[in-house]
Order: structure tokens, then C-alpha cells, then sequence
């Protein structure tokens, strides 16, 4: 396992805990955060062992606070795009497409940055406490790392201006009416949430898991046709170990004993 300055990472029980540790800068993303965290993304997956990410931030204030804004106040337009073409590629798609399935367990603030991470994670449980928006028009920009994308998906296109164009903060039972969390859960309940919800994905075959996450997000690729996608994958999963173990294990009632990705 590698070693990183800005995380903490933790396998347990087939879970990988990835804690986001610049609590005295609340969590914000600079360039070093995104590229760890895109490696640590990158490891888990292809550890044959980690059924379920869970990504979170350390301390109680922030899950992320947003980007470093020191880092690019004064670029220009070129290295401004070259920005979030590279951060979208190291980090934020790598999770979104990522094929174990990553739970965000929003501890606090989700601002920016922070909440694209929390949006490209395929599902989001917020403290109550949380509060998530994004500013970033109150700056001058506009969300580089595919907020303008996934904000739309999840509460619609309304919503989202709304919530862009005004640079405002929801809390966790807004933001949960409106979908962009699955659920908000008292803060001392947080984590314990998030490892449930792994363990019962965890108890499934994780291939068939991989192949869905695949088709769900060919669904927003206007450049593919996702059932095609889902029907190509719907057949591959009749070639794995697992499907014929999950059968088996139905027809003989018993539970079924899935070999892993």
C-alpha cells in the first residue's frame, strides 16, 4: 500500500476507508490531495480483496471544503482549462467510473470541489449537520470538476442553477429531499451507516456490481447507447463464476459464496 502525505487509508473486512486528513485546511483539495486520492481510488479497485470504498473527510468540520484556491487564483484561461481537464481525469471521473462501488460519507461542509467528489461517488450519506453547495460563481468561475454535469443528473436541471447560479449552502435534509444524497443520518451514526451499507453490497457478486455501475453511467454518455450497454453486460455476466454460483446458490438455498473481481 502506498504511502500519502494528505490521506489516511484503511482496509477493513473487504472495505477500503479513504479519509481525506488536511483538517487544519479543512480538507480542501489542492493538486497533491487529487492526485493521491485518484491513486488511492486507482489501488483499491484493482485490489482484489476491497469490495467497497468508502471516502470521507477527518474532523467534524469538513468532508471537503472545496479546492485550494491558492493554488490557481492567478492562472489564465489555458492553464484555468488544463486545471479541471487534468483533475477531471486524475481524480473525479477515475471515481465515477470507478468499478467498486465508492459510498461518500459526508462528514461536513461538501463545497466545491468537495461536493463534485461527493457527486461523482456513486452514492452519498450526509451527517445532518453537513451543509454542500457550490460557490464557485461567487468567485468569478464556475465548477470545473463536472458539477455543471452531475448536479443536473441527480436534482434536476432547475435545481442545479439554482443552486449554482445563487452560490448558496443546503443542509443534509434539503439536499436529501431533492436527491442529492440517498441519506442524512445524525453525525455519530455517520460511519456506522456508510460500513452497513458496504457490507450488504460487499455480500454481492461484485463483477455483476462493476457491470452495473458500467451501464448506470453509460445512461449520461450521450455518445452510447446504454441499453446496448446494459444488454452487452447482461449477457457477459452469464460467462462468470459468479453467475452460475448465484444461481446455484438460489436454486439450492443456501448463500452464495462469490469469488470476487
Amino acid at each position: 500500500m502506498s504511502h500519502y502525505h494528505n490521506l489516511l487509508v484503511a482496509d477493513q473486512d473487504a472495505v477500503c476507508l479513504i479519509t481525506i486528513n488536511r483538517p487544519e485546511k479543512l480538507n480542501a483539495l489542492n493538486k497533491e490531495t487529487i492526485e493521491e486520492l485518484g491513486q488511492a481510488i486507482e489501488e483499491a479497485e484493482h485490489n482484489t480483496d476491497i469490495r467497497v470504498i468508502i471516502i470521507t473527510g477527518s474532523g467534524t468540520k469538513a468532508f471537503i471544503a472545496g479546492a485550494d484556491i491558492s493554488e490557481f487564483a492567478h492562472f489564465d484561461q489555458a492553464q484555468g482549462q488544463a486545471l479541471a481537464a487534468q483533475g477531471q481525469k486524475a481524480l473525479f471521473d477515475r471515481v465515477a467510473n470507478c468499478s467498486t462501488p465508492v459510498i461518500a460519507a459526508i462528514n461536513g461542509y461538501a463545497l466545491g470541489g468537495g461536493l463534485e467528489l461527493a457527486m461523482a461517488a456513486h452514492i452519498r450519506i450526509a451527517a445532518n449537520e453537513a451543509k454542500m453547495g457550490l460557490p464557485e460563481v461567487s468567485l468569478g468561475v464556475i465548477p470545473g470538476y463536472g458539477g455543471t454535469q452531475r448536479l443536473p443528473e441527480l436534482v434536476g436541471k432547475g435545481r442545479a442553477l439554482e443552486l449554482i447560479c445563487s452560490a448558496g449552502m443546503i443542509d443534509a435534509q434539503r439536499a436529501m429531499e431533492i436527491g442529492l444524497v440517498n441519506s442524512a443520518v445524525p453525525a455519530e451514526d455517520l460511519m456506522e451507516t456508510a460500513f452497513k451499507l458496504a457490507n450488504k453490497i460487499k455480500r454481492n457478486a461484485p463483477i455483476a456490481i462493476a457491470h452495473a455501475i458500467a451501464s448506470v453511467n453509460a445512461g449520461s454518455d450521450p455518445a452510447t447507447d446504454g441499453y446496448a450497454q446494459e444488454k452487452m453486460a447482461f449477457g457477459a455476466c452469464f460467462a462468470t463464476e459468479d453467475f452460475r454460483e448465484g444461481t446455484s446458490a438460489f436454486l439450492e438455498k443456501r448463500k452464495a459464496n462469490f469469488i470476487g473481481k
